[in-house]
């Protein structure tokens, strides 16, 4: 009998998937309690998008939220989503910031550090691994799973080798787009549980409609743990639900030990909210929806609502179809990236960018540029050297790991915020999001200090000395 983990994601990715990770640290606070009483493997709730919408949509704290969720679910293993060296920004940082960012949410609460890098370059995640390992934290290595020429059964099963050679402790399989299918899932299982020997979990996206039947296969193939949502906020773009997958397996050799009626308990709060999110117009009932169009484009679902976003904007809402056709061409061009952040806003304005200017390349988005030059590191298959020159032009292209060319910047991303830092970890915030923490740092001391967070006296009000 083997029984299977539920990571339970209703924190962090599920409102991330259909609301734009906009529910606030109150409306999880009634539940917290009871969601730590199911005997979840683990709760995903912190890391991903939730720093950037905490400090720039609902003006709170990230580091707060992960201490009152620490506070409020004693027994249960917290998780955060981690981007390597991208940490939860959007570029790479030096290892100084990185290795404190690491050491920080640990102290804060978090238990388990799903790492992971957009173009599965492994030299952009050892140094996560060794600070989560340093820190006693499980360092759980995510595979971004996507289709393509290179992405073999042999390709994952040489990355989930070489994951276990990192000293990390367990490997997720990371379909962020939906891209996975049943049979496909139970065969990559397989060959993956049969090359290592830490546990494998299984991630994966209902936006194609397949998610709960490559979950079912993957339990078959031996996988440990299963990433679900509950059910009010679960299908669409989200998860599978948590509710469903535990009645599924409940009396087989694969049975979850949760209880239903307990989260039949839970389900019912997140109906009020769901209800809550809908008249609010935060939760788009549309987005609930199958769409199989990512098993073509290999698009994400919020990928594909930030290129809807970006050509209405542009007064060009109806070359969507366009777009979604010119995004595998710029993704081949690219070498074969995944498509998950970053790489697949830098995939996806560059196609937008393709499709408005009539001429493919005519603009080119830094981001873009950073991409060919390997400043993200190394794409899965080399980019073609022609290519290479009419988008960067002479630019020396980078073959090492693009962070050795940092210089450490904890110290002078310390002094650039010295004026606002109220507690160690404002640093760290600042350094994700050097605008959008400012902004929050200002409100936050109008709030406590009613000042112009700006003036003299308010510093000598944060700093006493």
């Amino acid at each position: 009998m083997k029984k299977i983990g539920i990571t339970e994601t209703v924190l962090r990715d599920a409102h991330q998937s259909l609301i734009a990770t906009r529910m606030p640290i109150e409306d999880m606070l009634p539940i917290l309690n009871k969601l730590d009483q199911v005997g979840y493997y683990s709760l995903e709730c912190w890391g991903g998008a939730t720093f950037d919408a905490c400090l720039r949509f609902l003006n709170e704290d990230p580091w707060e939220r992960l201490r009152i969720i620490r506070k409020n679910c004693p027994n249960t293993k917290l998780q955060m989503l981690f981007r390597g060296q991208n940490m939860l920004g959007y570029r790479h940082y030096a290892d100084d910031v990185l290795e404190y960012f690491v050491q920080r949410s640990v102290a804060n609460g978090i238990d388990i550090i799903r790492i992971f890098d957009a173009l599965n370059d492994l030299k952009n995640l050892k140094v996560a691994i060794k600070a989560a390992k340093k820190e006693g934290a499980h360092a759980q290595v995510a595979i971004s799973y996507t289709t393509g020429p290179v992405f073999t059964h042999e390709y994952y099963v040489d990355y989930a080798k070489r994951i276990e050679e990192t000293g990390a402790d367990s490997i997720c399989i990371k379909d962020m787009a939906a891209l996975l299918t049943p049979y496909e899932t139970y065969d990559i299982v397989k060959a993956i549980k049969a090359a290592v020997k830490i546990p494998v979990q299984l991630h994966t996206h209902y936006t194609s409609g397949l998610a709960s039947m490559c979950e079912l296969k993957a339990v078959e193939a031996g996988v440990d743990m299963l990433d679900t949502a509950m059910s009010p906020l679960a299908l669409g773009t989200s998860h599978t639900p948590t509710e469903s997958i535990v009645a599924a397996l409940k009396g087989t050799d694969y049975d979850t030990g949760l209880d239903l009626v307990l989260l039949n308990e839970i389900r019912e709060y997140f109906m009020t909210l769901r209800e809550k999110y809908i008249k609010s117009g935060l939760l788009d009932p549309k987005m609930l929806a199958v769409n199989t169009k990512a098993l073509i484009y290999q698009v994400p679902g919020g990928m594909l609502s930030n290129l809807l976003s970006q050509l209405k904007q542009a007064g060009k809402a109806d070359k969507l179809e366009e777009v979604m056709q010119e995004v595998p061409r710029v993704r081949k061009d690219a070498g074969y990236p995944p498509l998950v952040t970053p790489t697949s806003q830098i995939v996806g304005t560059q196609a937008v960018y393709n499709v408005i200017t009539g001429e493919r390349y005519k603009m080119c988005t830094n981001e873009f540029k950073d991409l060919i030059a390997g400043k993200y590191g190394t794409t899965p298959l080399p980019v073609d050297e022609e290519f290479a020159k009419k988008i960067i032009g002479d630019t020396e292209r980078i073959t090492c790991r693009p962070a050795d060319l940092l210089e450490p910047e904890l110290e002078s991303l310390r002094k650039e915020c010295a004026q606002w830092i109220e507690q160690e970890e404002d640093v760290l915030s600042y350094a994700q999001f050097p605008k959008v923490a400012t902004d929050f740092f200002k409100k936050r001391a109008e709030k406590k200090y009613g000042i112009d967070g700006k003036h003299a006296d308010a510093e000598e009000k944060i700093h006493p000395v």
